[in-house]
């Protein structure tokens, strides 16, 4: 995209007739938006309309006469950038001008019609670029061949004597060119006796060049259009209160009260909840449920607090536990000369908190529904709105829309569900929306850990020994997902039972599961969010109690791992580590490996005599093996750096009385402007068979780098979370 970033104003009749074009969908006016001229682009309004076009090469593309190329992307766009990055690397095979490529997205409907003909479709553990990578390529490249194909054929030629680049065709003996656009419909109808072989990194020429994101210019202008943004005619508001303590019931509500109010309100009782739909607004629809008093059944849930759960984790850390790894003897691993170390670590409950709350909009009708919302999954979700409604998958057209923030909460459609109850009962559309105050309350929330470590250094100050035990709730049994044969949640000891530190000859680590009426899910960068905090905080700890530089101590501990070497050195290189810094100023640096993506942080803060903390900067240095868009990629590494900050310094979730306490961002705060530090990203590509994410990694190094960065400051030890509910005055 180039600077002008306006957008036509387009009247409802030039929509009707540029959403009646021949490549289908809802592709409004794109050839005549000049400021897209240089670059791919998508729509406002991303969805299409769940019917073949008439010019497809196959599900996936769709080439008009005039050599417009439509690419369907089929997971879902969270502000990743991957809805751009995908159609890259389709690209890359499929060789079109770049500039004349539209995308939206491909329809959950089809792809239960079709048999998967988009394969997956969720957008969740970093998966999105190395889950599509080989389908995608696949995809492409099949459509170039039939192009390169129906052109030889027209010619009389064999197709090795031909070549495609930028959407033509050429001939390479005699110079003769054919375009995409006068191929497209003879290569529809080409079968290939073999499938081509997909290049290989070394042989790409598109992939790997920073490409400006095809959403970023609706997200300026306003035109993007998130579930909150969907709009049907004839439709009324919903707002749903759900029991204050998660897991109660509803036991009686006084619907009479809302009586004449405006909107002409309706009172609909859920077993959980209560919602109210009124007519013309969501505000009335709030005010009415305002207005209600319900009465609720708690359960035994309503007389638990979070230092109940703090006593309760602590005291199971010597209990029964399961065996994660068990590597060497950690009994017997106390040398001459060594020293022994132990530490607990503490991390709370935290909301996903995504800045567009849940919300839905359904038209439900006796053989389909239609459903406007953003989730991370559209297949998943189509099959869940099926159950919900009592219809067939392939009944059901889910338009899913640009995602105002997922971070893992939104593949769960609890919002949906709400609205299609409502809409059961008032018969008519229903759009509802959570209050800020349900989203962060009712979220399934990232689970509390209790971690304790015991370590074991020898007379050169190196580890001998480490054992750890964490206390933590299930996010995989929360997902209906069946534990491995021993017992242990994967996500629990992720970043613990597997890390970089293998030099280390004698390992224990164990899982005690204990779960509360709060219901988990998966959070950005699940488990290793957390564990990584407390892994390299407690490295921290042994390195300096030996008078070791961090930087240093971890280079020793993994010694032989080439990839770790060069993530960790970069990141000690670019973010100045070992310079002189002013006294209350201090660096920290932390590690891990999320999404088979390698990721260092440096960090460096400054402490006031008072005790105020200000991060100044934080280096991040990734290596995902395989770079298709850097600029996406930094991006990803700069938000997951405010993502994971907020929590670092402000994220808790409270219960009392088995309710939860913050409920809106005045107590459950983010980093805004002035908090933010500089933050420098740097990105390796080592290559190798695998293929990393970009959008968690960046997130687990940086509350342990800013918690060592405070202890070099101030020689205070961080050992919980929050960072603002630890007094830094008197710093050292």
């Amino acid at each position: 995209m180039d600077g002008n970033r306006t957008t036509p104003i387009l009247t409802r009749r030039h929509f009707i007739v540029t959403a009646a074009t021949a490549a289908g969908g809802l592709m409004i006016g794109i050839s005549a938006m000049p400021h897209l001229a240089r670059a791919a682009s998508v729509m406002g309004q991303p969805w299409n309309d769940d019917t073949a076009a008439a010019h497809e090469i196959d599900a996936w593309i769709v080439i008009d006469p005039d050599d417009s190329v439509l690419i369907r992307y089929q997971r879902s766009e969270m502000g990743q950038g991957s809805m751009t990055a995908v159609p890259m690397m389709l690209n890359e095979e499929l060789q079109a001008d770049w500039s004349k490529v539209r995308i939206e997205y491909a329809s959950a409907n089809r792809n239960h019609r079709e048999k998967k003909i988009y394969g997956d479709q969720n957008s969740n553990s970093s998966r999105t670029i190395n889950g599509s990578q080989v389908l995608v390529q696949k995809v492409g490249a099949s459509a170039r061949e039939r192009l390169i194909a129906a052109a030889a054929a027209k010619w009389g030629v064999a197709a090795t004597e031909c070549a495609s680049a930028n959407s033509v065709v050429t001939h390479k003996p005699s110079g003769r060119t054919l375009r995409y656009g006068e191929l497209a419909a003879a290569a529809a109808t080409v079968k290939l006796d073999k499938e081509p072989a997909i290049k290989t990194p070394d042989q790409f020429t598109f992939i790997g060049k920073s490409q400006p994101r095809v959403d970023v210019v609706h997200k300026i202008n306003g035109a993007a259009k998130f579930g909150m943004d969907a709009q049907v005619p004839g439709m009324v508001y919903a707002a749903v209160l759900q029991c204050p303590v998660p897991g109660g019931k509803l036991k009686s509500v006084d619907e009479a009260v809302v009586a004449g109010m405006p909107g002409n309100p309706v009172v609909v009782k859920l077993a959980d909840a209560v919602a109210v739909a009124a007519e013309g607004t969501w505000w009335r629809a709030r005010q009415a449920l305002a207005r209600l008093q319900p009465e609720w059944d708690v359960g035994e849930a309503g007389n638990t607090d979070s230092a109940q759960f703090f006593r309760e984790y602590r005291a199971a850390l010597d209990g029964p536990a399961k065996t994660a790894r068990k590597q060497g003897d950690v009994d017997q691993a106390v040398p001459a000369g060594g020293k022994t170390f132990e530490a607990v670590y503490e991390t709370p409950y935290l909301s996903h908190s995504p800045m567009e709350p849940l919300n839905a909009t359904v038209h439900l009708q006796a053989d389909r529904i239609d459903v406007w919302v953003g989730t991370q999954d559209a297949y998943e979700a189509t099959e869940k709105v099926a159950k919900f409604a009592g219809l067939e998958a392939e009944q059901v057209y889910l338009h899913n829309s640009f995602v105002g923030g997922g971070f893992g909460r939104r593949d769960v459609s609890d919002e949906i569900a709400h609205a299609i109850a409502v809409a059961k009962v008032v018969k008519k559309p229903v759009k509802l929306i959570w209050s800020r105050e349900e989203d962060t309350r009712h979220d399934k929330m990232r689970p509390m850990a209790v971690t304790r470590f015991k370590g074991v250094t020898g007379a050169d100050g190196m580890p001998t020994a480490l054992s750890i035990r964490t206390v933590a709730g299930s996010i995989v049994k929360a997902a209906g997902i069946p534990l491995p044969p021993n017992g242990v949640d994967f996500v629990a000891v992720a970043g613990l039972a597997g890390n970089g530190y293998a030099s280390i000859p004698n390992v224990n680590v164990d899982y005690v599961m204990r779960d509360t009426h709060l219901p988990v899910w998966w959070w950005r960068a699940p488990g290793q969010n957390q564990n990584i905090f407390a892994l390299e905080s407690f490295i921290d700890e042994m390195a300096t109690a030996n008078g070791q530089d961090p930087y240093q101590f971890r280079r020793k501990m993994l010694a032989g791992k080439a990839d770790w070497l060069a993530v960790l050195d970069a990141a000690a290189e670019k973010g100045d580590w070992g310079k002189p810094l002013p006294k209350g100023t201090g660096r920290g640096i932390a590690i891990c490996d999320d999404a088979g993506s390698l990721c260092a942080q440096v960090a460096e803060v400054t402490v006031s005599p008072k005790g105020e903390l200000k991060v100044n900067r934080v280096t991040v240095v990734m290596d995902t093996h395989y770079i298709v868009n850097p600029l996406s990629i930094a991006e990803q590494a700069e938000g997951s750096v405010i993502f994971g900050l907020s929590a670092a310094l402000y994220g808790k979730i409270e219960v009392k009385n088995g309710v939860p306490v913050q409920g809106n961002f005045d107590t459950y705060r983010m980093v805004r402007l002035a908090q933010a530090p500089k933050i420098d990203v740097h990105l390796l590509a080592s290559g190798g068979p695998k293929w990393g994410g970009a959008g968690e990694p960046a997130v687990p190094p940086l509350s342990g780098a800013v918690a060592n960065a405070i202890f070099a400051a101030t020689g205070k030890r961080i050992r919980s979370l929050p960072i603002m509910d630890h007094d830094l005055s008197g710093s050292t």
